[in-house]
């Protein structure tokens, strides 16, 4: 919790500048807003392909109420022939939510990442042998059924063709009727 109230903190006393010209460097745009107060921090953060900053920058005052001031001063002031955008600054969002995975390296999960691959092997291993033993239930039933069928069609049959077996169903018959 005191580190949200702390990012919190920090956020009211960061200002984000926008449209900086090409020639501004940390230390212009530190002197641009030292009049405004003591200043802990001035980041230009630089694009990987050229190594020149972004047209934009961030400056970290050590006083909230300073960090108002050059807001209401310099948003809108021009600097180097071009208009500044200044705000508070935006939390700095971090993908991979509370986490954060991109401050991690990428092998950090590895070892979980291989736990889990078991586990899913395993899982398919378990779920094959319970469809084949399904299977195999299934058919033991239904051969069962078939026997079953069999041996009552066999007794009919039996009855029919054999006159002794006949003549001793009709004598059931006609004693218990």
């Amino acid at each position: 919790m005191a580190a949200v109230q702390q990012q919190q903190a920090m956020q009211k006393n960061t200002l984000y500048v926008g449209g900086l010209a090409d020639e501004v460097n940390e230390s212009i745009l530190h002197a641009a807003f030292i009049p405004f107060g003591d200043i802990k921090d001035v980041k230009t953060p630089l694009d990987q392909a050229n190594q020149k900053h972004r047209s934009f920058g961030f400056v970290t005052f050590l006083e909230r109420e300073d960090a108002s001031a050059a807001m209401d001063n310099m948003d809108g002031a021009e600097l180097y022939g071009r208009v500044l955008t200044v705000n508070y600054a935006l939390p700095e969002k971090i993908k991979g939510g509370e986490q954060g995975w991109a401050a991690h390296p990428l092998w950090a999960d590895a070892d979980t990442w291989f736990e889990r691959q078991q586990q899913e092997k395993e899982m398919l291993k378990i779920q094959a042998e319970n469809k084949a033993a399904m299977e195999t239930a299934e058919e033991l039933h239904r051969k069962k059924l078939a026997q079953d069928r069999q041996g009552e069609m066999e007794e009919d049959t039996d009855i029919k063709d054999d006159p002794m077996a006949r003549a001793e169903a009709d004598a059931l018959n006609n004693g218990n009727a």
